[in-house]
């Protein structure tokens, strides 16, 4: 009777480990899903990426696998850097959160969409839709065929909405931070979608501005993030400017193998503009169905966002109707200048 009595204790205790390491799972998994995303655990994700193999993506705060559900559906998987997490656990932390938050609150056409994420200990993973045709950086930059310039035109207009929706449209409206190429991905129909969140900055109720500590990628960064002045949405309409040069040239902003005046790539494009020679941009390119008078509009607008006084920048509303062509484009200043008087020349 008294070995009976153990043995029964002995599988009570065994029983009530086990139901309490289910619930810690379980705890972890949900205690911050205010919105409804699906859990996944480590398992599943391990098992859906192959043990995390095949690697497509890789930034500041993570590393992106391909991966496949047990539905068929692909999908993106971003496994936070372990040793990102060990160094700078607090920012880590913050940057899955405000990932997760933006994101899940937020639906439109060219905003990445979130499938769900695995919150268990050190495991901080968000699970993506994914987009066949990579980031824009890759057709860009890394491809032998390039992007056809119908194409670049669909994903400059397709960003400049998804830069809408977060500036003016959506409930809590939201500074991105960090547009640039590689965070802007294209589905299988290069639509673009604008992802990565991380070090976004959302705006409170009547806020238009905000003190934060510089943040973004160098050379996508607007002025004013180094002056200690107060950042608004025009820090993103500044990095739209530097990518919509790069799209229309398909290069860098910065690039050393080519002759010392055009190693800057705005210097370069406006000392074209002003001596009329446009067509040279775009000369080593296959741009079929450009007209040289969009071309210009393009690189006006460019100009526009990438002005160095945040005053001067266009809203990303205005942005996107001057690229359709609904509103008249006046010449502004030289970007490179500090000159705040505009031609009188419009297009």
């Amino acid at each position: 009777m008294g070995c009976s009595l153990v043995v029964a204790v002995i599988l009570l205790v065994l029983w009530l480990l086990t139901c309490r390491s289910k619930l810690k799972v379980f705890h972890e998994q949900h205690k911050f899903n205010p919105i409804g995303l699906k859990p996944f655990s480590y398992h599943e994700l391990d098992a859906a990426t192959e043990g995390f193999k095949v690697e497509i993506g890789r930034g500041a705060f993570g590393t992106v696998y391909k991966g496949t559900l047990a539905d068929r559906r692909a999908i993106a998987v971003k496994k936070l850097h372990d040793l990102f997490k060990k160094q700078n656990p607090e920012e880590g932390e913050k940057e899955f959160r405000t990932e997760m938050r933006i994101i899940a609150a937020n639906h439109h056409k060219n905003l990445v969409q979130l499938y769900g994420f695995c919150d268990e200990g050190s495991h901080k993973i968000l699970v993506y839709e994914y987009m066949s045709n990579g980031s824009l950086d890759d057709s860009l930059f890394k491809g032998t065929k390039g992007l056809a310039w119908e194409l670049r035109v669909q994903i400059l207009l397709g960003t400049a909405r998804g830069l809408l929706y977060l500036h003016e449209v959506c409930r809590t409206h939201i500074i991105h931070c960090d547009i640039k190429p590689q965070n802007v991905l294209l589905d299988e129909k290069y639509c673009a979608k604008i992802s990565d969140f991380g070090i976004s900055k959302l705006l409170g109720v009547q806020q238009t501005r905000t003190f934060t500590l510089a943040r973004g990628t160098l050379g996508y960064m607007a002025p004013e993030w180094q002056k200690t002045m107060a950042v608004s949405v025009m820090v993103d309409v500044y990095s739209f400017g530097v990518l919509l040069l790069e799209v229309i040239c398909s290069r860098k902003m910065l690039q050393l193998d080519v002759p010392e005046n055009e190693i800057m790539l705005s210097d370069w494009v406006y000392d074209c503009f002003k001596h009329g020679r446009l067509a040279k941009l775009v000369e080593q390119q296959e741009c079929r169905g450009m007209e040289v008078r969009q071309l210009e509009r393009m690189v006006l607008v460019g100009f526009w966002c990438i002005q160095e006084d945040p005053f001067l920048r266009p809203s990303i509303k205005k942005v996107l109707q001057m690229l359709e062509g609904t509103v008249e484009i006046t010449v502004p200043p030289n970007p490179g200048s500090s000159s705040l008087h505009s031609g009188s020349n419009s297009v």
